[in-house]
């Protein structure tokens, strides 16, 4: 047992040195941590005279510290500690630390304190961070409903304690539940890649079993000949967690609803985003209508050119169903661009690719990381790291990277503890399902794999360096939602430079960089399909967008996704769809998808900046560091960009995006018209 003595209750990790927790430690630890905050809490209404930053605030903001690392915390046990009763009691936990905040976001005795914290002049010119934090808190005080009567108070602190609970077992089902396709006949699994069918050998029953873990189901949709195995996974990995998840999404959409109802808006979509960059649901509908009207033609025209080249290989097809997506684009970029994309997966085996990630986020950001052999950690699979800015240590990270058994299947970044200036340091993991992690294994990964990979890094990034701030509320990644993805996705554009790939892209044999003349083939055929990847986030958008905006009474989700689908898509419905029940994203991003292409767009702008023969050694990548990622959540998101670009943030980068796809295309593959530019 791996009890934590009552010194250890308070501390800032839950595990011991070795790593280690149960269920009772861990319910210890919180309870431990709850109890602090309470006595923060207090100490803040203690206060008899005038509230000032350091008598108010300061308790205040050491409180939001508590629950945050707290819940955090105890949210990556449940996603990533390897015994299920731990992950169960850690599931439970996070409700509770998810309960206390509501309360503290529903108290209108701290609400008074906060308001009555007079900030004059002096400390305006001294801090605006200061000043935006505190005004930023008391809006979200009110968006929370802290001017409600304390009945409707009380309602609304029972429906986000429910909704609390409905998502927490909406992410458990997702993450317990990997479904399996069996494969009878090994000749199903031509085309896929060698390494691949030699991972997964037939039983002694001559059964080959793939799962819908993110290793094993990408090259099947990318790279199985049979379409019917591409059809069997597709359906298998669209329907992890259903029908559990049907009715819990319809209940938390109502509990949603119902909550904005009370606060006074229309829809939940509304409450979502009055604190955000976009600022109503109106505008979000507006947005969504631009870039669908920017980006119908080309989808449908990379659709028309994939659809004919499809038919030369089998003739009287007349359609390409969504489960063949992958596989067909694949097939079109061999055969248009000379491009094979596992021709460059011996390029990328796991460690060299961890190794050269690192290496170039550090010549980025102008940073290092040691590895600390010393943390303590929860599985032997994770690794950490520790992050020195000029030589003093800043923050750590944690790595755990590939799938196992019970652990979380999506990629994601977790922020662990918030930094708080001369106080606390950072510390936040990434969460991911690569290849490899076994020692007869390189881990070969497809290059949206490396890509991922750095786009995860950019939000560690943003956590350690911007973590530096002297309030916790504002450190870090706590920026308004919709500016979130903006620093991760800027990163993705690094990875099309040759050289940069070539400082760690090595044969995993040979040890060969990887030749300039692939990437070059590699850029244009990854450049093809950018309209119909637009056309398919766009697709998510609105979906989350229609859930959170119309009455749920009345609202089939299978029906929308479907009705959705086919307006937004040119390939065909597969019956049995349904996505949603494991579309996490619905949980945490609830009506606001859209920040994924809301923020491409800024990141596009912001990485134009870069000088492309001098990507991470120009003046560029210091200035970018200092305006975007140090402040954290210190000013807002418009101000961010400003401070940056000098200017408003404009879609000229985003336009030109876009269409490179037809520029870099050929000019023709033949009489048939495949690969014909517009």
């Amino acid at each position: 047992m791996n009890h934590l003595s009552t010194e250890q209750t308070t501390a800032l990790h839950p595990w011991n040195e070795r790593g280690e927790i149960d269920a009772a430690g861990l319910e210890n630890w919180v309870q431990g941590r709850l109890a602090r905050q309470r006595e923060q809490v207090d100490t803040l209404l203690a206060v008899a005279g005038d509230k000032t930053l350091e008598n108010t605030l300061r308790p205040y903001d050491d409180a939001v510290a508590t629950l945050s690392a707290t819940g955090s915390l105890a949210s990556l046990l449940d996603s990533v500690y390897p015994d299920k009763a731990v992950r169960d009691k850690a599931r439970e936990l996070t409700q509770a630390v998810a309960e206390a905040a509501t309360a503290l976001s529903l108290n209108q005795e701290v609400y008074r304190a906060l308001a009555a914290i007079e900030l004059g002049p002096a400390d305006l010119a001294a801090d605006q961070g200061t000043s935006h934090y505190v005004n930023q808190t008391l809006l979200n005080y009110r968006l929370a409903g802290v001017d409600k009567d304390d009945a409707t108070r009380a309602h609304v602190r029972q429906l986000s304690d429910q909704a609390t609970e409905l998502s927490l077992t909406f992410a458990k089902h997702v993450q317990e539940n990997v479904n399996r396709v069996q494969v009878q006949d090994a000749a199903e699994l031509e085309g896929l890649p060698p390494d691949y069918i030699r991972n997964h050998p037939p039983d002694e029953q001559g059964v080959i079993t793939l799962t819908t873990d993110f290793p094993d189901m990408q090259p099947v949709m990318t790279f199985a000949k049979s379409a019917d195995l591409r059809l069997r996974m597709f359906r298998a990995y669209n329907t992890r967690a259903y029908p559990a998840n049907r009715q819990l999404l319809l209940d938390l959409l109502a509990v949603r609803q119902e909550t904005a109802s009370i606060l006074g808006f229309r829809s939940w979509a509304d409450l979502a985003t009055a604190n955000q960059m976009m600022g109503s649901a109106a505008n979000m509908q507006k947005f969504i209508a631009e870039l669908e009207l920017a980006s119908r033609h080309g989808a449908m025209q990379e659709y028309e050119m994939v659809l004919a080249f499809a038919r030369t290989q089998q003739p009287g097809l007349t359609t390409l169903k969504t489960s063949d997506r992958g596989y067909w684009y694949e097939q079109y970029r061999r055969e248009a661009f000379d491009f094979d994309s596992q021709s460059v997966r011996p390029y990328f085996p796991y460690a060299a690719v961890e190794q050269g990630i690192l290496e170039t986020a550090a010549r980025l950001f102008q940073v290092s990381f040691k590895p600390n052999p010393q943390a303590a950690v929860w599985h032997p699979q994770v690794s950490a790291w520790d992050v020195y800015d000029r030589g003093r240590r800043c923050g750590r990270f944690y790595l755990d990277m590939h799938p196992r058994e019970g652990k979380d299947k999506w990629f994601s970044a977790a922020p662990l503890i918030p930094g708080i200036r001369g106080r606390q340091l950072p510390e936040a993991a990434l969460i991911c399902n690569f290849p490899g992690g076994k020692a007869d294994d390189p881990g070969l990964m497809q290059y949206s794999d490396v890509v991922t990979f750095f786009h995860e890094f950019g939000h560690l990034m943003h956590a350690i360096l911007g973590g530096q701030q002297p309030w916790a509320g504002v450190s870090g990644i706590a920026t308004e939602g919709d500016f979130v993805e903006v620093p991760s996705q800027m990163l993705e554009e690094f990875f099309h430079d040759a050289r940069l790939l070539a400082s760690f892209a090595r044969h995993y044999q040979t040890g060969e960089p990887i030749p300039p003349e692939l990437v070059d083939r590699m850029n244009r055929a990854s450049a093809f399909g950018r309209a119909d990847g637009v056309r398919t986030q766009l697709f998510y958008t609105s979906y989350s967008l229609d859930l959170h905006n119309q009455p749920p009474q009345s609202l089939d989700p299978d029906n929308l996704l479907e009705e959705g689908y086919k307006r937004m898509m040119p390939y065909e419905w597969v019956d049995g769809n349904r996505m949603y029940s494991s579309f996490t994203h619905l949980i945490g991003y609830s009506s606001n998808y859209y920040t994924y292409m809301f923020d491409k767009v800024i990141a596009l702008d912001f990485f134009r900046q870069f000088d492309p023969s001098d990507l991470l050694d120009g003046p560029t990548a210091m200035r970018y560091r200092q305006s975007i990622l140090e402040p954290g959540g210190s000013k807002p998101g418009t101000q961010l960009i400003e401070d940056f670009l000098g200017r408003e943030q404009r879609m000229d980068a985003f336009a030109a995006w876009v269409g490179e796809e037809f520029a870099g295309a050929p000019a023709g593959k033949g009489s048939d018209g495949v690969g014909h530019s517009a």
